[in-house]
């Protein structure tokens, strides 16, 4: 007869070779198991050298990307119609103040101001004989008042095509290098119209586009720059009161030294000042690298507590904490390669 289970359900019986193994099988597991460490607790005390983690307030410098730019510069454009004659436009030709660069022929400013010229002759004629008459009572006072003011006419026509006449020689308005040139003997120009692009030599300016995000500086704040890797000092001189709306930026201008050896388009950095930051700094010897791991052992009531930190590089022969520390926490020097979490240290000088 089989034999039920207290559930009502019929019950296979265990074969004798399978009740003996399964009599074994508890002794077969215990007798295979391997033994577990010794824990910390029974480790003696492991003799260390501690210091204590400190801070230091330093600025923070934020690297923007700017270019060399002349504080003078202009592209120079014609103010009246007329035939280029002369040209002496060369890309790279240095040029001083004042110095004739163009010459434009306008036939019609010549014969407007020979014009003009003839009627101021006749203007002060007729000054001339009211007053005479005025003197000797043969003529009214308002004949001669017309006549001054037929004179004054006269003279600013002249004045005025004159003024034109000016504008067929175009000069150099500081000293500087020409850029580029956009016209050639015998072409038409318009108002407006560029003629040569100048640039000076003598004052130069780093311009760049700093973060809304960082803190705005008053004109004339000293700021470093870099140029070829060379340090420079160089003085705000201008600042947007108002960002981008774009790039969320606002324009600068820095003046570098006179004796800067830069030149115009030439890459710079600004090193501009981001404000305070307090660092966390321990000791070299406290960080040890396991693999990828970053690991400090603290000191906190007689035993060793393992640390996974990242460090942010270092600091006059101390490593910068960036977490995994507090300030004024004691971590062990020079980390002795059997030590582990939770043992007990003794200090050592």
């Amino acid at each position: 007869m089989r034999p039920v289970s207290s559930t009502g359900v019929d019950v296979e019986p265990c074969h004798p070779m399978m009740r003996l193994i399964l009599l074994l099988l508890p002794a077969l597991v215990t007798g295979c198991a391997r033994p577990g460490p010794a824990p910390v607790a029974s480790a003696p005390a492991a003799s260390v050298r501690v210091a204590v983690t400190t801070t230091e307030t330093v600025a923070q410098i934020r690297p923007v990307a700017g270019t060399v730019r002349p504080q003078d510069r202009a592209v120079v454009a014609a103010r009246v119609m007329g035939l280029v004659t002369q040209s002496k436009l060369a890309v790279g030709r240095p040029v001083a103040t004042g110095e004739l660069l163009v010459t434009l022929e306008a036939g019609e400013i010549s014969a407007r101001l020979a014009q003009a010229r003839a009627t101021l002759q006749q203007a002060e004629r007729d000054f001339a004989r009211e007053r005479s008459l005025e003197a000797q009572g043969a003529t009214p006072a308002e004949s001669v008042r017309s006549a001054a003011d037929r004179l004054q006419l006269a003279q600013a026509a002249v004045a005025e095509a004159e003024t034109l006449l000016s504008y067929t020689r175009i000069t150099a308005p500081f000293a500087g290098v020409i850029t580029a040139d956009f016209v050639k003997p015998g072409d038409l120009t318009a108002p407006g119209q560029p003629l040569f692009a100048l640039e000076g030599t003598s004052r130069l300016q780093a311009e760049a586009a700093v973060p809304d995000s960082l803190p705005a500086l008053a004109p004339g704040v000293a700021v470093n720059l870099m140029l070829d890797g060379i340090t420079l000092a160089g003085r705000l001189a201008e600042i947007s009161p108002s960002a981008d709306i774009a790039s969320r930026s606002r324009l600068v201008r820095i003046d570098l030294p006179a004796d800067a050896a830069a030149r115009s388009g030439q890459f710079v950095r600004v090193l501009w000042p981001a404000g305070d930051e307090t660092l966390i700094l321990a000791p070299a010897g406290a960080v040890s690298v396991l693999g990828q791991m970053e690991r400090v052992f603290v000191v906190a009531e007689g035993r060793a507590r393992l640390r996974l930190v990242k460090t942010g590089g270092s600091r006059e022969g101390r490593t910068v904490i960036l977490a995994g520390l507090e300030a004024g926490e004691t971590v062990v020097l020079d980390l002795p390669p059997a030590l582990r979490d939770g043992q007990t240290v003794e200090l050592r000088p």
